[in-house]
């Protein structure tokens, strides 16, 4: 129920979404100020182990390919320890499903820099032998061939995965899809086909038992808790866990601009890929499935990240000026191509900003239900944390609140206000921020934290992830260490932003074509409307 005047809501929002006028206040403190006592037994065999989704998994671009600055690997990295185990995904192309960045170098190199409407045909040609070459490789090339990993992996999540994936499914089901699906060369979705069941398979295809039976990422991380201590075997078998996942139960209503509520058949994987946006009811049931998973877990410290606000997203372009004077919203949300002037409600696809508002104080509703879940864990003794991711991004929207201050809610200030970037980070410029990447001859022109797909972030955003969780890691006493392993490492660790920065390709070498292809795609989608046609094919 709300009170809110009927300007602001949206009458197909479900009664159990509290939409509200102000945002959730985040959580300052990970431990909720409830202390625990813990009895540390022996050293962990298994420092850390991660499960989530595409932010977990270190997707970004349209790709993944860089796992190894993957927000875990980068805090392990930190820790000294070099035994973390992580898939990889190396082809012709750099990625699965589509590397976005690799293909905007390739396109360079073909072409240059000018790129316009009268090289419109051959560009497309390049372009679709470019992504035949692509699917070709994954669906029936080198890439279709699966590694022969024994381990368990310790980054165990995958990209577009929600919840009910990460509690229901594991490498043979992956493999099932796989193969009842005959991959289709489709000129109109020039995508590789099962490509997230593809990548989930190289992600958990060694989680299984001593049988063979395939594992859940829960469950391989159960498998390896119960490794026990190096000393003995005995105790915790893992030091830190992080769960973030949750996402993806609001992406999709922001990658097809449409609203599609939960309903029956929400826990059915096989059927709930037809909503974009979990009711809070039905998020907070699968939320109680995972949590009953992750207790079974002998993990030292846990860390659950909360839910980004999925709407700030630089591939979501807010047209216009906001809707009312200290807003947050504007009146609608489209392509990050589509200009306000050549905007039409019913050619382009969009979201409304009474949408926007109600996927918001669902996602709200889910952190609240994240928060009480770590709350119960630490008055039962166990030592888990919430990590407020979606504080962090709330923090780095620049159109949203850095742009406008009289938008910004009540508890920016106490929050810092915001997000102060590493040293390194503010002597670039233009200093990166969370708007739509572009970059011309010159180098990078706009954006920064958020790779070309518009929703993930660069090696860098990354970076200022993996240093917050190392904040709470260390005030759990986690203790980190120098390359050798061995040399502790004192005071608060620092991430050597000098050092990842040179490692990010997009930041320190910026493809000098995105802001001509994003021109080419604004005059094309403006005459003919093609783009926005294709976003329909895709999804």
């Amino acid at each position: 129920m709300t009170d809110l005047p009927d300007w602001m809501l949206d009458t197909k929002t479900p009664p159990d979404v509290i939409v509200k006028n102000k945002p959730r206040k985040p959580v300052t403190d990970p431990t909720l100020g409830i202390p625990v006592v813990l009895q540390k037994e022996g050293t962990p065999r298994h420092r850390l182990v991660s499960i989530g989704d595409s932010l977990t998994h270190g997707f970004q671009s349209g790709a993944i390919f860089l796992t190894q600055y993957s927000f875990p690997a980068i805090i392990a990295r930190e820790m000294g320890w070099k035994e973390m185990r992580y898939p990889t995904y190396n082809s012709p192309d750099e990625g699965l499903p589509i590397n976005l960045e690799k293909l905007a170098r390739d396109i360079y190199n073909k072409f240059g820099s000018n790129i316009n409407f009268w090289n419109l045909i051959p560009t497309l040609f390049f372009l679709q032998k470019w992504l035949d070459n692509n699917e070709k490789f994954w669906e029936s090339g080198e890439g279709s061939h699966i590694p022969a990993e024994k381990e368990i992996y310790h980054n165990l999540a995958t990209y577009g995965w929600d919840l009910r994936n990460t509690i229901s499914c594991n490498a043979d089901i992956c493999l099932q899809n796989i193969e009842k699906t005959k991959a289709k060369n489709n000129i109109l979705r020039q995508v590789v086909d099962n490509h997230s069941d593809r990548s989930a398979v190289r992600v958990l295809n060694s989680a299984r038992d001593s049988n063979g039976k395939a594992l859940t990422p829960p469950q391989a991380a159960a498998a390896l808790s119960t490794e026990g201590s190096k000393e003995n075997g005995e105790g915790d078998g893992i030091e830190t866990l992080i769960i973030a996942i949750g996402s993806n139960n609001a992406l999709g209503a922001m990658l097809t601009f449409k609203v599609a509520w939960s309903g029956d058949g929400y826990d059915d994987v096989d059927y709930n890929d037809r909503y974009t946006v979990w009711r809070p009811i039905h998020f907070k049931a699968e939320l109680d499935l995972l949590v009953a998973e992750i207790h079974k877990i002998r993990a030292r410290h846990v860390i659950f990240a909360t839910v980004p606000h999925v709407t700030i997203i630089p591939m979501s372009n807010g047209l216009g000026t906001k809707v009312a004077k200290g807003s947050r919203y504007f009146n609608n949300y489209t392509l990050p191509w589509i200009q306000e002037e050549d905007f039409q409600p019913n050619k382009h696809p969009n979201l409304t900003q009474q949408e926007v508002r109600a996927i918001d104080s669902a996602i709200d509703q889910y952190n609240d239900y994240i928060v009480d879940v770590v709350r119960e864990a630490r008055q039962q003794g166990k030592d888990w944390y919430v990590f407020e991711l979606c504080g962090l991004l709330d923090r780095l929207a620049y159109r949203r609140y850095i742009n406008d201050p009289e938008a910004q809610p009540d508890w920016w200030e106490e929050l810092g206000g915001e997000y102060n970037l590493p040293e390194p980070l503010q002597k670039l410029s233009p200093v990166p921020n969370a708007n739509f990447f572009t970059s011309d001859s010159n180098g990078r022109t706009n954006g920064g934290l958020f790779s070309l797909d518009g929703m993930h972030p660069t090696t860098i955003g990354y970076g200022i992830m993996a240093q917050e969780i190392i904040k709470i890691m260390q005030l759990a006493g986690v203790k980190f260490y120098e390359s050798d392993g061995v040399s502790e490492r004192p005071g608060d660790v620092k991430i050597d932003f000098r050092r990842l920065l040179q490692e990010d390709t997009l930041l320190s070498n910026p493809p000098f074509v995105v802001g001509g292809i994003i021109n080419l795609i604004r005059t094309i989608d403006k005459n003919f409307n093609l783009f926005s046609n294709l976003l329909r094919a895709n999804y």
